[in-house]
């Protein structure tokens, strides 16, 4: 145990390791039932006398913290009636560096809406948030994959791996799967990431500083909103229709703000749904190309169609080092893996590789082997026909909830795919207003002012998850939804 002794105070030692002790009991930190060293031991440690130990273990024996027990040892006692230990944060006088920090939280704190929805205290909430159903999940064949590694690899498997790019052979099949579906790429132009936010930072770390522009759908996925803003870029916003990025608004805010990277998410658009046309993909090669501009291009669920037409990648229509595009398995399989992947080519992809490697070193080697063992076999494209029939009949499922539970002066435009419905509330309704009262009847959903980078412009708006839960469930949250906004609407009138 590693307590720290300040030899020179005038504070005798016993009542340092008392005071250090009693505090580590009542935060938690040392739990009940922890067995403490003995006392010769700590006095060896420390570099005191044994007494000295011994004196301090008496006074927090004589407060009912600590116990002696014959021939086991002393461990510290369950919680008696005393008061826990809490220190205020507002008590503590922090060093100037963590002053400036806090100053700076207190000028954005406003601006950030990183906070999570109240969470409903209800028997049996239903959450309309997150990605994709993890129950949905073949749990066994993944574990029969990962069984598979151990056996195969060995120890090998357990070890860092190939710092940077990550494991080859499931960059080779990222490769293959992207071959199918339109995007021509070599498997050493392919960075494994620990998810697709964390290729999204690399992106914007090292082609943006502090002060830059950056073009965003509006609305867009909000935590991509976090991150700029955490990197204090200044965010400009494009509007987007039933067809995707409005590509004629485009080319006025390339010519006033002079961006240096745009990003987005051409398919089944986050949180909208919206699908960009093929039409507007080409209109935006030319422009990029027109007025350099690079692109960051986010296809977190471009596979989950349900009807409609696919559409060609903007990376497919890359004539070279014009896009980077980003993919993820999390959304598909399940949130847990945290794997995703970035397809670039030129220099950049030389940055990209030494960045990852400073940032976190690689993605968890043991999860890039099960992962390839468990795509290369069949079993992912397997997961994502099954995935995308019991989406579809949920997504229906939703869209009929709203029309027989919701008023009509409710929109939506229902989604070709994906996993979200974008709902704009009757005129006057605030979405976080309603927001406690849906979570008071059991429902919960992402208010719509979490994906505007001016938040006011998404007070009408909310973002359903239909991936989530089951049609029975869908059915019953979207009642109650519909119950929390009459009452609202009530309210207001």
């Amino acid at each position: 145990m590693r307590i720290p002794l300040d030899r020179q105070s005038a504070v005798p030692l016993y009542q340092q390791i008392e005071t250090y002790l009693r505090q580590h009991i009542l935060s938690g930190s040392l739990a009940p039932e922890t067995r403490l060293p003995a006392t010769r031991q700590l006095a060896q440690d420390l570099g005191v006398s044994r007494i000295t130990v011994k004196n301090a273990y008496a006074e927090l024996e004589s407060e009912g913290l600590i116990g002696s027990r014959e021939g086991s040892g002393t461990y510290v006692l369950p919680p008696g009636p005393l008061p826990a230990f809490e220190k205020s944060e507002a008590d503590i006088s922090w060093p100037l560096w963590q002053q400036d920090v806090q100053m700076e939280d207190e000028i954005t704190k406003d601006r950030v809406l990183a906070q999570p929805s109240p969470r409903a205290h209800h028997p049996q909430p239903i959450a309309f948030t997150g990605v994709g159903d993890p129950r949905q999940f073949p749990l066994k064949d993944f574990y029969q994959a990962l069984q598979t590694v151990i056996r195969r690899d060995g120890v090998a498997a357990l070890e860092y791996g190939e710092f940077g790019r990550g494991y080859p052979p499931l960059r080779k099949t990222i490769a293959h799967v992207l071959a199918s579906q339109g995007i021509q790429t070599h498997p050493d132009h392919v960075l494994i990431t620990s998810g697709s936010q964390q290729a999204l930072a690399l992106v914007c770390q090292i082609l943006l500083r502090p002060g830059d522009v950056i073009l965003v759908e509006n609305p867009t996925y909000n935590f991509a909103l976090d991150l700029c803003r955490s990197l204090q870029l200044k965010i400009v916003g494009v509007p987007l229709d039933e067809h995707g990025l409005r590509v004629d608004s485009l080319e006025p805010l390339l010519q006033q703000y002079h961006p240096k990277l745009l990003y987005t998410i051409p398919n089944f658009q986050n949180p909208t749904g919206a699908c960009l046309s093929g039409a507007r993909r080409r209109q935006l090669m030319a422009l990029a190309d027109r007025y350099n501009l690079p692109i960051l291009e986010d296809d977190f669920v471009g596979d989950l169609r349900y009807e409609g037409r696919a559409q060609p990648a903007i990376k497919a229509l890359d004539p070279g080092g014009r896009v980077i595009y980003i993919g993820t398995f999390s959304k598909m399989l399940m949130p847990g893996l945290r794997v995703g992947f970035l397809v670039a080519e030129g220099p950049i992809f030389g940055r990209l590789v030494n960045s990852k490697r400073v940032n976190d070193l690689t993605t968890s080697p043991l999860i890039q082997r099960t992962l390839d063992e468990y795509v290369t076999i069949g079993r992912y494209q397997a997961h994502l026909r099954r995935s995308g029939r019991i989406y579809r009949q949920r997504r229906d499922t939703m869209v009929a909830a709203i029309k027989r539970y919701l008023p009509a002066e409710v929109k939506i435009n229902p989604p070709q795919g994906g996993l979200f419905i974008w709902l704009r509330l009757p005129e006057n309704t605030s979405a976080l207003d309603l927001l406690p009262l849906a979570a008071a009847a059991g429902v919960e959903f992402a208010p719509g002012s979490r994906f505007f980078a001016n938040p006011a412009e998404g007070e009408s708006y909310l973002r359903l998850n239909f991936a989530t839960q089951t049609p029975e469930d869908i059915e019953e949250g979207v009642r109650r939804l519909g119950l929390a906004l009459r009452r609202l609407r009530a309210k207001v009138t």
